[in-house]
């Protein structure tokens, strides 16, 4: 029989025995591999923390103790080990399972997360609210590696030893991007640590020393000073103790009876410990152990999954993958497709176009410069990198440092561009602000993600950007209505002397014909469609959409202009009004926030144009695009454009409600035959 099916609650792991956990993990992995390969996920990581997952839930009361899942896309065992197992088909897809924790599908999941380095200061909060209390409960905290080196995580360590909070951090190092392990000494001392005896010697032997007379404080100095430095020789672990955090480590991820013994000992010491875990990404599916970068985003190669000599698809025997031919989707730590195709797209998208024509520019140009925060494959820079590694700069997860060192490069003459997801170029906010908007630097800023991104849900869509920048001094936004217009409009960034902000979404692109790639002047829109009763505005790749909407409404006998903006700063706001005067109806159209987004820039415009020409100020105007009171969860970039009416044939929707508000009817309403003809 199953032990995961038969599973109740994570208290059922405390009643197994050790042949029991080992068969459960397996079965963990089976379903991961098996749901994976059809929805798409972070197989690798997830992969990586069975053990973990089971040493954590089997020692702590969940969901009395608390366990954080730093970024989060590791907790598929965590998921599957708290009553999610018959509805885990549906990880990523539209109403199901959501791809990181979240509070509304279970009381195990703590927070919602989805952005790395946010889960140490989220558990010292909640460890300080317990001590607030007088509460009981312990507080553990899994982050990775990568996101251990963000500056929130750092800015977290450095409290929470200061305070000597008391917490488990799990550090699971899949990367070796610590420090290598430094044989059975480090292994000694960290079993000392973990004794009460250690501690207990230690504290007694400091105060008989101090009570030396007249050397008792000297010779305590120096025999501290001799013990860090032994520790700092046989540990890697040296500046989470000058933290004021108990180092432990390393310990093999996947031995649970280690783990576990481990995990019992540190939750019993005082104060804030750290145990260091090695893991390996993708532990038990072969492709994935062995293609570590390929398998650890949620865009994964092409996967099938054999059943293995006793029927299941175990971690032994039968999983295997299709050559893993790159997808054109780029890999990423994010969004991806929800089931990869078998054949890849037969034309690319908008992140292959931006960086194609980056390293075009780069050829030419030697001051530019490329820059990213642990993503070079999902911004396509791992191209350039490959081409220029001498012009790259992969920060790790530190957009914050990302957008002032380019700030920098820039000062000192260089040309940078930084290519960052729309939803993690939020957490730089302050230094595109102070640091390279109030500077007034060439920082050429590649938004990519822009818009709805799909299977991984409210953390990750980037719908934000837009409000939060137009409001920068300085700061040029722009956004092409297909992939041939971001080749010029990257041009444009270099033709001019001021940050740039260039936004493009995940979609592929429409496959058009190369064009001469002249810079467009900034500012400048362009008319796609003359009509006399109403006008789409649009700014973007919706923009194409808009041109569809308008032939619909056509059929209709309405006549209809379509702008394209390019620019939601500046606006061309000659072009816009004049495309305004004498409309029965304006609409606008964005794949962001309709709350101070590109639809709020055209409002603006028209009543400050509206001063000197009162007509214009008796349009009326429809903003259409994300609402700006919720959040747009998990599903399919399709699925959510339906959902929020954002496609074709919700956007004709749109429109002929705000028709209807406003009373409007067309002048001659023709048939289909009629109006193409006309």
């Amino acid at each position: 029989m199953s032990i995961l099916a038969n599973l109740q609650s994570p208290a059922d792991l405390r009643g197994m025995n050790e042949q029991q956990l080992t068969r459960l993990a397996a079965e963990i992995r089976e379903t991961i591999i098996a749901t994976v390969s059809k929805t798409g996920g972070h197989l690798g990581s997830s992969l990586g923390v069975v053990e973990l997952t089971l040493a954590l839930h089997r020692l702590l009361e969940s969901p009395r103790d608390r366990i954080v899942w730093d970024t989060g896309h590791q907790a598929y065992p965590h998921k599957l080990l708290t009553g999610r197992l018959d509805r885990f088909d549906t990880l990523r897809q539209l109403d199901g399972i959501g791809g990181f924790p979240r509070r509304s599908e279970s009381a195990h999941d703590v927070f919602d997360g989805g952005h790395a380095g946010t889960g140490l200061s989220v558990a010292e909060g909640l460890a300080a609210a317990r001590d607030i209390r007088h509460g009981l409960e312990r507080i553990a905290v899994v982050v990775g590696d990568a996101a251990l080196m963000s500056g929130l995580s750092l800015e977290a360590l450095n409290d929470i030893g200061h305070r000597r909070t008391q917490l488990l951090i799990v550090l699971n190092d899949n990367e070796m991007s610590i420090s290598p392990t430094v044989g059975a000494f480090s292994h000694y001392l960290s079993q000392i640590k973990l004794s009460g005896a250690w501690r207990q010697s230690k504290t007694a032997y400091d105060a008989l020393v101090e009570r030396l007379p007249i050397i008792g404080p000297t010779v305590l100095e120096l025999s501290r000073r001799l013990r860090r430095s032994v520790v700092n020789f046989a540990q890697p672990g040296q500046l989470f103790e000058d933290l004021g955090i108990t180092y432990i480590g390393l310990v093999p991820g996947h031995d649970l009876r280690a783990l576990l013994e481990t995990f019992e000992r540190a939750l019993r010491l005082p104060g804030p410990v750290l145990v260091h875990v090695r893991t390996q990404k993708g532990r038990g599916f072969r492709p994935a152990e062995a293609d570590q970068i390929g398998f650890h985003g949620a865009a994964l190669p092409p996967m099938t999954i054999a059943p293995s000599g006793n029927g299941s698809t175990g971690a032994a025997g039968g999983a295997v993958a299709v050559p893993p031919a790159m997808p054109t989707e780029s890999m990423a730590d994010d969004a991806a497709p929800a089931i990869v195709p078998a054949e890849p797209r037969k034309h690319p998208n908008y992140t292959a176009v931006f960086v194609s024509e980056l390293i075009e520019l780069a050829a030419r140009d030697r001051r530019l410069v490329g820059i990213t925060a642990g993503m070079p494959t999902g911004t396509g820079l791992s191209k350039f990198q490959a081409r220029f590694p001498e012009r790259f700069f992969d920060v790790g997860i530190a957009e914050q440092h990302a957008m002032t060192m380019a700030t920098g490069l820039a000062l000192a003459g260089m040309r940078p561009v930084v290519a960052l997801y729309s939803t993690f170029l939020q957490r730089a906010f302050d230094q595109v602000v102070h640091d390279v908007c109030q500077n007034d630097q060439p920082v050429v800023i590649g938004v990519d993600r822009a818009g709805l991104v799909g299977e991984d849900g409210t953390s990750h869509q980037g719908m934000f950007t837009i409000p939060a920048q137009r409001q920068l001094p300085n700061l040029i936004v722009a956004s092409p209505s297909d992939e041939q217009e971001a080749r010029r409009l990257l041009r444009t960034a270099f033709s001019q002397d001021h940050p740039f902000a260039l936004h493009y979404p995940r979609d592929a692109g429409f496959d058009l014909p190369a064009v001469d790639a002249a810079p467009i002047p900034v500012g400048t829109g362009e008319v796609l469609r003359e009509g006399s009763e109403l006008v789409l505005v649009g700014f973007g790749p919706i923009v194409r959409r808009a041109l569809e909407v308008a032939d619909r409404l056509s059929d209709e006998g309405w006549s209809v202009a379509v702008v394209n903006a390019r620019f939601a700063k500046p606006l061309d706001s000659r072009l816009i009004a004049a495309q305004v005067r004498g409309k029965k109806l304006v609409v606008t159209l964005e794949e962001s926030v309709v709350v101070g987004g590109f639809g709020s820039a055209v409002l603006e415009a028209l009543a400050e144009a509206g001063l000197q020409e009162p007509a214009l100020r008796e349009v009326p105007v429809s903003l259409i695009g994300l609402p700006g009171d919720r959040f747009v969860d998990h599903g399919s970039v399709t699925d959510l454009r339906r959902l929020t009416r954002l496609d074709v044939e919700g956007l004709v929707e749109q429109v002929h409600e705000g028709l209807e508000a406003v009373g409007a009817r067309p002048a001659q309403p023709l048939t289909g035959v009629e109006a193409r003809s006309a």
